[in-house]
């Protein structure tokens, strides 16, 4: 039987928010990230879409006892979809590997009502430049569609659940990085 693992694209890149094991680079073919919005959700939030022409690198992680329980609830706004002959990963030993996508016409563009959280930014930011170097990070901009979208400023007081702390040097890639891409930052009411 083959071992469950599951392809992380945003903040299960970020390895300080989650404890499953055998954490691994890996790059997913066919998928690009979005930022989207769901009624499910009161924010904007990642998700992959369908793409023949893009790849993303990400993290591929073990599920123990073939257990999808506590990830499922954690992505309880996705749909788990098989990936495993689209993702190329160094084990050499047989794996079942899995996706979490929103399903196509189950979500929209994020809007000022439901806005990225900067706090979200920073975790699936800090996951890439821990995991992929500043290049990796670079390339998570690259490969991901929404930044157009209104980001809300809630560093002070962070509305997403698994927030961290940046180091200095984090910090000021994001800030530059989002600059770049011409995000519009908008303050906590």
């Amino acid at each position: 039987m083959a071992d469950p693992y599951f392809f992380g694209y945003g903040s299960l890149v970020n390895l300080s928010t989650h404890d499953f094991p055998d954490p691994r680079p890996a790059l997913l073919k066919g998928w690009r990230r979005a930022w989207r919005h769901t009624d499910l959700r009161p924010v904007a939030f990642l998700t992959a879409v369908p793409d023949p022409q893009a790849e993303i690198e990400g993290m591929i992680a073990h599920v123990p006892r073939n257990d999808w329980a506590a990830l499922d609830e954690r992505e309880w706004a996705y749909d788990r979809i098989p990936a495993t002959q689209s993702v190329k990963h160094p084990l050499t030993h047989d794996v079942e590997i899995a996706v979490y996508s929103v399903p196509q016409g189950h979500h929209g563009e994020p809007s000022s009502h439901h806005p990225l959280l900067l706090s979200y930014i920073d975790v699936v930011v800090q996951g890439y430049l821990r995991a992929f170097g500043e290049g990796g990070a670079d390339r998570f901009f690259a490969t991901t569609d929404g930044w157009d979208a209104p980001i809300l400023n809630d560093r002070d007081a962070p509305r997403y659940p698994r927030h961290q702390q940046l180091k200095m040097a984090e910090t000021e890639f994001v800030d530059d990085r989002l600059r770049r891409c011409a995000a519009r930052i908008v303050q906590t009411a």
